[in-house]
């Protein structure tokens, strides 16, 4: 894919993730109902996309809870405020190992399931989009290993697809985005291809530049990518995606604060997003004409398979 400045650009706003994030800001949502109003208020800040992970709503942690997801989107889809639906699917693929002298049996925190488990969610909620994170890496902690196999991406991107749902490739490091190549070139997924990029996750693809465009001259001309970065360097990467020819991503997913010392809401950070994305010149796209230009499907959640 050749450098070229995107004229006309889609945000996404990633909510909440599932990082140990909940007692580090108050503005990091963890009802469903706390998740559906973040996601709608960063649609009126102008996000075409809002990607959603779930959480207790008790503790803040992680969660794969079927319920919860159907009840923030549920929520969502009954306001008057549109917005396409991103799921994360990339939970359920988590190996924690013991100590090296002794790494198994496995640790507390593992949460290893099948592909149709992982896409439960998926079939019940419908969304436009889920993510397929399209490699197994070394993540942050020191004996964490977020494993994504190829039979495993193989059955999960047939069943995205089947569902009829548009996988967005998340990839950490570039052997991710030659794998989602090689995807496609199999007929597993859908041509073109969604990408996200994310860069400067401890242990995937540093957010230097070079590494940054390296994995953009990867891309073929024909799809299209977003990219991320974390904390401080979110909103310069929103300005480097743009650069590069792609979209933005921005949320409490990958960064807490609007600036030194000052929390951000979600909504602020789109804001934040599309003032920068304007004074370069780019036109924010809508929701509509993001389903559009992707192909998206709108569904109801009871036409589940």
């Amino acid at each position: 894919m050749s450098l070229t400045m995107t004229r006309e650009v889609f945000i996404t706003c990633a909510v909440t993730g599932s990082g140990q994030t909940q007692d580090r800001s108050p503005h990091v949502p963890r009802s469903p109902e706390d998740i559906a109003e973040a996601a709608i208020d960063a649609a009126k800040a102008g996000a075409a996309i809002a990607h959603l992970h779930v959480r207790d709503p008790e503790t803040g942690q992680p969660s794969r809870d079927p319920a919860l997801y159907r009840r923030a989107v549920d929520l969502i889809r009954a306001s008057d405020t549109d917005v396409i639906l991103n799921l994360t699917a990339g939970m359920g693929g988590d190996l924690v190992f013991g100590p090296p002298d002794r790494p198994l049996p496995l640790a507390d925190g593992t949460d290893f399931i099948s592909a149709e488990e992982r896409l439960t969610h998926i079939a019940e909620c419908r969304p436009e989009i889920c993510t397929l994170d399209c490699g197994t890496m070394n993540f942050a902690e020191a004996d964490y290993v977020m494993s994504n196999t190829p039979g495993m991406l193989r059955a999960m991107g047939r069943r995205m697809e089947a569902l009829g749902v548009k996988p967005e490739v998340e990839c950490f490091d570039t052997g991710h985005l030659w794998f989602a190549k090689q995807l496609v070139a199999e007929g597993v997924l859908s041509d073109p291809a969604l990408v996200q990029l994310c860069m400067g996750v401890p242990w995937g693809a540093p957010n230097d530049l070079a590494t940054f465009n390296a994995m953009v001259a990867a891309i073929p001309e024909h799809w299209t990518f977003s990219a991320f970065s974390l904390g401080r360097d979110q909103m310069a990467y929103a300005a480097a995606a743009i650069l590069a020819g792609g979209h933005i991503r921005v949320g409490l997913e990958d960064n807490l604060f609007l600036e030194k010392g000052v929390l951000a809401t979600n909504a602020q950070l789109v804001e934040r997003a599309r003032g920068i994305a304007e004074a370069m010149g780019a036109r924010i796209l809508s929701p509509a004409e993001v389903r559009e230009k992707l192909g998206l499907k709108a569904h109801h959640p009871e036409a589940a398979q």
